[in-house]
C-alpha cells in the first residue's frame, strides 16, 4: 500500500460502506512510467488497500477514474476490465486538468462490506 501525498486516509469504513481514496501508480514513493503502468500500479495499490480491510475487487460496487487526457481512455478501461473481469460495478470516468504529483490516472472505490 503506498503512502498518501496528501492529508487524507487511504481507505474510511463508514458502516457496511468502505471508501478507497484515489490511488495514484506511485510504487516505492515515485510514479511508474506511463498510462498503462500507472493503471496497473493503482489497481495494485487498490487491492491493497481493500485486502488490509478484509475486502476483494469483488465487493466494489463503484469507482470513479480520473485521467488527465482523455485519449488514454481506452488503454485505461482495457486494464480496468482485466482486474474486475466478469464483476461490473458502476463506474464514472473524468477528464481533470491535472492529478496529484503529475498523474495520468487516479481511481477510487466505494466497496460494501456489509452481508
Amino acid at each position: 500500500m503506498s503512502k498518501p501525498v496528501a492529508h487524507y486516509s487511504p481507505s474510511f469504513r463508514a458502516g457496511d460502506w468502505l471508501i478507497v481514496s484515489g490511488q495514484l501508480g506511485l510504487r516505492d514513493g515515485a510514479l511508474t512510467e506511463g498510462v498503462e503502468e500507472q493503471t496497473r500500479q493503482a489497481l495494485a495499490n487498490m487491492s491493497s488497500v481493500l485486502e488490509a480491510a478484509g475486502a476483494s475487487f469483488t465487493d466494489v460496487a463503484k469507482c470513479t477514474i480520473f485521467m488527465s487526457d482523455m485519449a488514454n481512455f481506452a488503454t485505461i478501461n482495457s486494464i480496468y476490465a482485466d482486474t474486475f473481469g466478469d464483476h461490473l460495478p458502476s463506474r464514472s470516468a473524468v477528464a481533470v486538468a491535472a492529478l496529484p504529483l503529475g498523474g495520468l490516472v487516479e481511481i477510487e472505490a466505494w466497496a460494501y462490506l456489509g452481508d
